[in-house]
């Protein structure tokens, strides 16, 4: 551990700054502070919430929520426009809603509803389902946008939510749609509200750019555009077209864009207002970005624009557009949905153990029968050094390479090619250290490195938990939850507990020198070191894969204890999937394979192989086993470090109090962080 090494260096290395908006910080003790508020006291001590956690018999990996940090957001979006319209003389308002697809989970839906009650903040739709679940949490004074392709039971569902009193905009996204609700109103008697999504010129930047501009599945065209006004005219429902929607993708990276777009949108809008069409909303849809590497650029990973800056932009370029073709300026609806509930959600792992390569569990001494090849990669090993890495690599690759075409030949024993192997890696290994010291490195040095540095083992299921990081290679920023006033020495990759070896982390948020690597520390004997996988509110929480069935992970639902500074309490626990949960979601239940399990041990009982006591403990552990959770349990595959001490007469020992655990319960109660 270097001695000058600080807080301040891991918060630098880590890129805290830089993606955790103020959110998150470091405590002198070394441990990441959580800050709902953004404010700088009181700071929440991350880690004594995962210690508390386990303390409750709540196994890791955990998803910790701060619905702190949630409404927040929530009140931050709604207030920069607020502001921003007073700021320009705005004449519409603002009413945003939430998309529901990004993260679907009730808890999270009713928190950003009551959070955004004082706004009218409402939520948006894009299937069937989510239709049912918005129509019945969202309120009547806040709007209800329904988007995505729709059938007559989705027109109807729309509906019955007018009729009950609600704002629910049906958006034309095709033109199919306008019979299907034309023909569902005149049935029920109800006049709908209409919205219409336009295809624009204009295309997104980032991941996905090539989903929007003409190329798009979604939205009409101008001649759509015009063809469906006539229709509406024609049914005698001009009035009911209410809303003008576009659209240019997820996770704009560039700001320029998303003027453009709002400028082509505005003018689309402008146009139809001078037709007599009154339109009250424009919808410009989604987009607003997530730093997740905060380098604050236009890469796909980030931003080069606050959430601030959006806001402006859109509010002033409707003004202008509209001053110029003097129309109304209409309500502004957006429906920003990463950017509200990306940072809410922070993910705790632990690491389980490492796996390195070329590691020896034997010792190779020097023997005097030994193989030539063998004393040759001596050699190398003994004459590296900073100006010969490149060469001593080649060399070593030549040499192992000789080493098993004289194998397959029958040349070679055992024992030399092991020796070979070793000595390889210990090259590898020793390049990796010099690699500091030398003026330049190739780039196959650069590759190998990557495969000698050790990988950590940790409790979790990228399929599960990261789809986007393995689908679509999205960034996130992870960094160790303490021991951050030790420097991390160590480089490694990340890689889960699923036998797929595509179940693995090799790029990451922190500074793009450490390329295929991040810092971390050693790990100690018997000494928990955990992880936190930070922005994962947005899209991981239900697009998850049950690949090996690994389940859901456990919830903690935290907030800020505003009475005690550092003080917290945790909510809620939401259980994750048991082995019996996964089990049945993949059409294998649980009583039909104890009964088959109970049919095989049976009849080892009766041919005499499984004596009757021990074929009941046998289906009693089966049978327990269901109720498991689905993830490592780092109690049960630590080793002692020492042998079990002598058994103890525990006649002649005086009795000791058993310490009490801390109560585990659905509805946690308040428990003071410091």
């Amino acid at each position: 551990m270097a001695k000058n090494w600080t807080i301040e260096d891991s918060a630098t290395l880590y890129n805290l700054k830089g993606w955790s908006l103020r959110y998150f910080d470091i405590n002198p003790a070394g441990n990441l502070t959580a800050h709902p508020r953004r404010s700088p006291e009181p700071a929440i001590d991350v880690k004594q919430i995962v210690d508390d956690t386990i303390a409750r018999g709540i196994k890791l990996p955990v998803l910790f929520r701060f619905q702190d940090i949630l409404r927040h957001r929530v009140e931050l979006l709604n207030e920069s426009f607020r502001k921003a319209i007073e700021d320009h003389k705005y004449r519409g308002r603002y009413f945003g809603v939430y998309p529901i697809k990004v993260n679907q989970l009730c808890e999270v839906v009713e928190e950003i509803l009551d959070a955004g009650k004082p706004y009218q903040y409402g939520l948006e739709a894009g299937s069937k389902g989510e239709l049912l679940a918005v129509l019945a949490m969202n309120g009547s004074e806040s709007l209800t946008v329904l988007n995505g392709y729709k059938d007559e039971s989705m027109m109807r569902l729309a509906l019955m939510g007018v009729r009950l009193g609600k704002k629910v905009i049906v958006v034309i996204e095709k033109p199919s749609e306008i019979n299907l609700l034309l023909k569902a109103s005149r049935e029920m008697g109800v006049r709908p509200l209409i919205g219409m999504r336009c295809k624009l010129q204009t295309q997104g930047t980032g991941r996905w750019r090539f989903s929007t501009g003409h190329a798009s599945k979604f939205g009409l065209t101008s001649p759509e555009l015009l063809g469906a006004v006539e229709t509406f005219a024609a049914a005698g429902m001009r009035d009911c077209v209410k809303l003008l929607h576009f659209h240019i993708g997820s996770q704009v990276a560039d700001i320029q864009t998303i003027k453009d777009a709002c400028k082509e949108g505005t003018r689309v809008y402008a146009k139809l207002r001078k037709k007599k069409l009154e339109i009250e909303y424009l919808d410009c849809g989604g987009g607003l970005g997530v730093d997740y590497d905060g380098t604050h650029t236009a890469v796909d990973s980030s931003t080069n624009y606050t959430p601030r800056e959006y806001v402006n932009g859109i509010v002033y370029t409707i003004k202008e557009v509209c001053k110029q073709e003097k129309v109304p300026e209409p309500h502004i609806v957006t429906e920003s949905g990463r950017s509200v509930v990306a940072h809410h959600s922070l993910m705790v792992v632990d690491v389980v153990g490492t796996i390195e390569t070329g590691a020896t569990p034997i010792e190779l001494p020097v023997t005097e029968t030994e193989a030539e090849v063998v004393t040759e990669m001596r050699e190398t090993l003994k004459d590296l050094n900073p100006k010969n890495l490149a060469e001593s690599y080649h060399d070593a690759m030549q040499r192992r390479e000789e080493a098993y075409s004289l194998f397959k030949l029958g040349y070679l024993e055992l024992e030399d090619k092991a020796k070979v192997e070793n000595l390889f890696w210990r090259v590898c290994r020793e390049i990796d250290k010099l690699m500091p010291k030398a003026k330049y490195i190739s780039e196959d040095l650069l590759e190998m490195v990557k495969t000698v540095r050790a990988q950590y083992l940790c409790n979790f299921s990228v399929f599960q938990s990261l789809p986007d990081s393995w689908a679509i290679g999205q960034l996130f920023p992870i960094m160790p939850l303490h021991r951050l006033q030790e420097e991390p020495t160590q480089r490694s990759a990340l890689v889960d507990i699923t036998c797929d070896s595509d179940g693995k982390i090799a790029q990451f948020a922190c500074h793009r020198k450490t390329g295929g690597a991040l810092p971390l520390h050693p790990l100690r004997n018997g000494d928990p070191y955990y992880l936190g996988f930070f922005l994962m509110g947005a899209y991981q929480a239900t697009m998850g894969d049950i690949h090996n069935l690994f389940g859901r992970v456990n919830e903690v639902h935290v907030f800020q204890d505003q009475d005690e500074p550092g003080g917290y309490y945790l909510e809620e626990v939401v259980h994750g999937q048991s082995v019996k949960d996964v089990l049945t979601s993949v059409q294998y239940h649980d009583a039909e394979l104890i009964k088959l399990m109970k049919d095989q041990i049976d009849a080892q009982v009766k041919a005499g192989t499984v004596k009757p006591r021990e074929g009941v403990e046998l289906l009693d552990a089966y049978e327990a086993a269901m109720g498991h959770y689905t993830y490592i349990d780092r109690n049960a595959i630590r080793v002692p470090d020492e042998p079990p001490a002598p058994a103890v007469d525990k006649e002649k020992q005086p009795a000791k109090a058993a310490p009490s655990p801390a109560p585990v319960s659905e509805k946690a109660t308040t428990t003071p962080g410091a």
